[in-house]
């Protein structure tokens, strides 16, 4: 059995890492942090996880972390950072579900997050965990940078696009929309119900600090790098993302697309290439880790859109850190995450 630590287990992201963490047959939780919260059973913050989590909040501590095998941080941008080296002495390994370690540049991630970061060196090594492009690495890692949700709809719905060379990768369109979880527990006007319900809003249009990470890992498909514009928006569901990907055919001649993704991801357990003209669904992905997909070429066109939906909760964020865990630890990667989706 691992041992297992999860520092900020209060979020949206913390709880659901904690459901799915708490069914999984190869893990037992040593300790979930919250410096607010320390004292107080994690059942009584979330009765959802009565008879399945029976420990209380404690403060964060490196010693008795780093008795973990593995310690999760479902913590805000910048706290990773700062306890992950001591972390590393101590012999446990660490996947950030924040963005720490995601974008190689530094100076590139300070200007988007606003600091400076504690630990370049760890960036330097920690591999970023989008199993369907960087498994090996992920088999070998000691520091996992979970990738960000919109980065997970919108890099696997343009992958295998972008890795034949087939499109325009300068003049790349994601049009993504996410439920209000994705903005997090914390209170704020623009989630309240009064807010967010009955309206539908795009938002941070000027730049989003998901846009770099994207372009990160489209410039890896790729060889080099390549045009993104990408425009969130925010809906009135609470789970779940929908990416609308836009990019123009290089050539007349477009091999099979359908047969092209299903080629790609066929040995892929959490991506589900949906036939020819089915639409994919964000309910049909709700409370799991799959990610499903379908590509279209509307009239024969030059323009190939692809639909790729995840739940920004799993797949885009702690069913893929578990999913993670699985390889880092050489666990069968689809260990504790073989859940149906939840309907209705």
């Amino acid at each position: 059995m691992l041992n297992i630590g999860v520092v900020g287990g209060t979020g949206y992201t913390g709880v659901e890492l904690l459901r799915l963490l708490a069914a999984h047959p190869e893990v037992t939780l040593q300790r979930v942090t919250s410096r607010s919260n320390a004292g107080t059973r994690v059942s009584d913050m979330f009765p959802n996880l009565r008879g399945f989590v029976d420990i209380e909040f404690t403060e964060p501590d490196a010693d008795a972390l780093g008795e973990c095998d593995l310690v999760f941080f479902a913590t805000p941008n910048g706290t990773a950072m700062t306890l992950t080296p001591d972390l590393l002495a101590r012999g446990a390994k660490v996947i950030d579900l924040a963005a720490d370690f995601r974008i190689k540049d530094i100076v590139e991630w300070e200007n988007w997050y606003g600091m400076q970061h504690a630990c370049p060196d760890v960036v330097a090594e920690a591999v970023y965990g989008l199993p369907e492009m960087n498994r090996d690495a992920i088999r070998q890692a000691k520091v996992v940078a979970n990738p960000g949700c919109y980065p997970t709809a919108v890099t696997l719905g343009l992958l295998p696009l972008v890795e034949q060379g087939l499109v325009n990768d300068q003049q790349l369109i994601a049009d993504a929309k996410s439920g209000v979880s994705g903005a997090g527990r914390g209170a704020n006007t623009a989630t309240l119900l009064c807010e967010a319900s009955e309206n539908f809003k795009p938002y941070a249009v000027d730049g989003h600090r998901h846009l770099p990470e994207i372009r990160q890992n489209l410039a890896q498909a790729a060889g080099h790098d390549v045009g993104l514009t990408f425009v969130p928006h925010l809906t009135p569901m609470i789970r779940g993302i929908e990416a609308t990907l836009y990019a123009a055919l290089q050539q007349d001649d477009a091999p099979d697309l359908p047969a092209l993704y299903s080629q790609r991801y066929a040995e892929e357990p959490f991506v589900d290439v949906l036939p020819a003209g089915a639409m994919p669904e964000t309910r049909s992905v709700r409370g799991n880790n799959f990610c499903r997909i379908s590509v279209f070429r509307p009239q024969s066109g030059d323009t190939i859109v692809v639909s790729s939906v995840i739940d920004n909760l799993v797949k885009g964020a702690a069913g893929q850190a578990i999913q993670n865990m699985n390889l880092m630890t050489g666990l069968p990667e689809t260990c504790g995450l073989l859940q149906p989706a939840l309907l209705p």
